[in-house]
């Protein structure tokens, strides 16, 4: 899929919900819990699938997930249960900058 910043992705496995902050130029595929997520005005209640416990981990609200190499960044909006990937590669957590020391 195509993303672009500001776009709203959900979970179909779980509660998680992410915003896209900065996106690659290409097509990719942002799974969670290994299915692909998808616009929340596309997901049903009925549609929700069973957490792969291969793909399980913890989305934390309000962190920040990238892929530096490929230039994608997400922003957590609601917390789940499912690890978030970008084609297969597991997301990390943004570090924060350290400020600076004030002497």
């Amino acid at each position: 899929m195509k993303l672009r910043a500001g776009q709203q992705l959900t979970s179909a496995v779980d509660a998680t919900t992410v915003i896209v902050v900065r996106s690659p130029s290409d097509e990719v595929t942002i799974t969670c819990g290994g299915e692909v997520m998808v616009d929340p005005r596309a997901a049903t209640a009925a549609a929700k699938k069973e957490l792969d416990p291969s793909h399980a981990g913890e989305v934390l609200l309000g962190k920040r997930y990238v892929d530096e190499a490929r230039g994608l960044e997400l922003l957590c909006t609601k917390a789940g249960k499912g690890q978030l990937a970008l084609d297969g590669s597991p997301l990390v957590i943004k570090s924060s900058k350290p400020l600076p020391a004030s002497d």
